[in-house]
């Protein structure tokens, strides 16, 4: 049996005030497609031969532009013609949150485009991540979607495998099903579905009973994205029976999940604590262990924001006599990186640091001295050994606030990145990342840990964003 497979993930955020262009996409082909889509040893194991299109991400990012995705969408369609007499199955990564100029959502659009050259009766699976967009056409045109359980995406790899091992059974089976699909009026932020917490666990552990059923081959809720407005917003349920006999039944265990969730609506919160920006310095100032974790949530680099904004440096350089040791990690300037990265370790000078973009991003005068250069490597599911963001990290010669300097938007959410930054995070009372939810390592590591309620853009306060193409009415937006 032979099996394509591609890649394509983007969280699309609107809000940046830039196009995801080439130099964001990474892209990978044949083997090396494979090796980064995590599915080689699945599909070898049982005999299968993998046909790789490409691999096309660029993680969280801002809309991607036209040309780039019609190469993208050329490539996968290509493989896709050229080998379709030859394939059994069809197995794709894709994300949910993409959105292109001129097109709408990427992935829509591209599932639609492979099932028409796949024609009715090939089998397609889907891995994806929980905060994607889902509609009724896009599940059905599937015999399986499921999304990762756990927000951080903990378990994103053994998803990739369970769906392949999945797609091998519904091949050798030749069964013929497909995804069944309910909607909830019900529109949540990533940060407000953290999976360590209420209601997301007892969800989770809902599903896993559901799966326990011979009957249900998967089950998964997909919290949704809201990045971007786009008609197909919202948080979904998809439920795959195990054979065509089971269709029927399966329908009701899907009205059955989506009411269960429904049902809690009103317990979805963010996670720890949360203070609007003036409190939570107030807060942090005043806790007496360390370190502290602070998150800019409005400068979300992993929801796809710039990185840009020095908002909350400002806040602690107005801090009368600060006393508390303060590392900002990170904030992203590409001409100050550049203008520092010429410097060696050591150097003292007067630095402009801000893109200027708007007062969030607003440029500030510091006299720095160059302490550490490194680079922020992957996280989680993401190749710990590639560098994403070159840094330089500085500490004010006036103030004890240091800050790793990035080339482009990236966050530290691990202990390795700190090390291989050049850090030594123990050094210091308070530790500012670009970040909603705090992810596990620092979770763990921190005494204290808050959500600034930053302006930005990935604006928390749901109310504030300006829909105007979403389904209506959607809660909590609207009282249902």
């Amino acid at each position: 049996m032979k099996v394509f497979v591609a890649h394509f993930t983007n969280e699309a955020n609107e809000n940046i005030p830039k196009l995801c262009q080439f130099d964001e996409m990474r892209l990978s082909y044949g083997q090396q497609c494979i090796d980064d889509m995590h599915i080689r040893d699945v599909f070898t194991k049982a005999g299968v031969e993998i046909i790789p299109a490409l691999m096309a991400t660029s993680g969280s990012a801002g809309v991607i532009a036209k040309e780039v995705f019609d190469y993208i969408e050329a490539k996968i369609l290509r493989v896709l013609r050229e080998h379709l007499h030859e394939i059994d199955g069809i197995f794709l990564e894709f994300h949910g949150a993409s959105y292109v100029e001129e097109v709408g959502s990427g992935d829509h659009y591209l599932l639609k485009k492979i099932r028409e050259v796949a024609g009715p009766y090939v089998p397609i699976a889907i891995v994806c991540d929980p905060h994607g967009n889902l509609t009724k056409e896009y599940v059905e045109a599937t015999q399986l979607i499921r999304s990762y359980r756990e927000s951080p995406h903990t378990d994103a790899i053994a998803s990739d495998v369970r769906v392949a091992e999945e797609l091998i059974d519904m091949m050798n089976k030749r069964v013929h099903i497909h995804s069944i699909y309910r909607k909830l009026p019900l529109i949540l932020g990533g940060e407000q579905s953290v999976s360590s917490d209420e209601p997301v666990r007892t969800i989770n552990e809902y599903m896993d009973e559901m799966e326990k059923d011979p009957r249900v081959r998967s089950a998964s809720w997909h919290v949704g994205y809201l990045r971007h407005d786009c008609p197909e917003a919202g948080c979904g349920i998809v439920v795959v029976p195990e054979s065509e006999l089971d269709l029927e039944y399966c329908e009701k265990k899907a009205d059955e999940l989506a009411q269960f969730v429904w049902e809690r609506r009103h317990e979805f919160h963010y996670t720890g604590y949360t203070a609007d920006p003036e409190t939570a310095l107030i807060q942090a100032l005043e806790f007496e262990g360390k370190p502290v974790f602070m998150t800019d949530s409005g400068d979300n680099a992993t929801s796809g924001a710039t990185g840009w904004n020095t908002f909350m440096l400002r806040q602690f350089m107005g801090v009368k006599d600060l006393k508390k040791k303060v590392l900002f990690a990170s904030i992203c300037d590409p001409e100050s990186f550049k203008f520092l990265n010429k410097l060696s370790v050591g150097t003292v000078c007067a630095l402009k640091l801000g893109v200027g973009y708007n007062e969030l991003s607003k440029t500030v005068d510091l006299n720095v001295k160059v302490i550490a250069k490194g680079g922020i490597k992957g996280f989680m599911m993401f190749d710990h050994n590639k560098v994403y963001a070159n840094t330089v990290t500085v500490e004010c010669t006036d103030m004890p606030i240091s800050i790793v300097v990035a080339e482009n938007p990236y966050t530290l959410c691990e202990a390795h990145q700190y090390q291989e930054a050049g850090l030594d995070w123990d050094e210091y009372d308070i530790i500012v990342v670009k970040q909603g939810y705090i992810f596990p390592e620092l979770k763990e590591k921190g005494k204290f840990c808050i959500m600034s309620l930053t302006d930005g853009p990935t604006l928390q306060d749901t109310a504030r964003l300006p829909f105007k193409l979403i389904c209506r009415p959607m809660f909590p937006i609207d009282k249902i």
